[in-house]
């Protein structure tokens, strides 16, 4: 299995660990819609 190669210039997608909102940015961010924190869908969570 190979790691994905990470570009801090490209987007990626960042879910809210609250509500569930997807969102698309360069730099991981607050909710729009709740607040909470977000995580880079890229990343497992294990």
């Amino acid at each position: 299995m190979k790691d994905v190669q990470f570009n801090p210039a490209e987007e990626s997608s960042y879910e809210c660990f609250n509500c569930g909102t997807v969102v698309r940015s360069t730099t991981q961010t607050r909710c729009p819609e709740c607040g909470a924190g977000m995580r880079n869908r890229r990343t497992p969570i294990e």
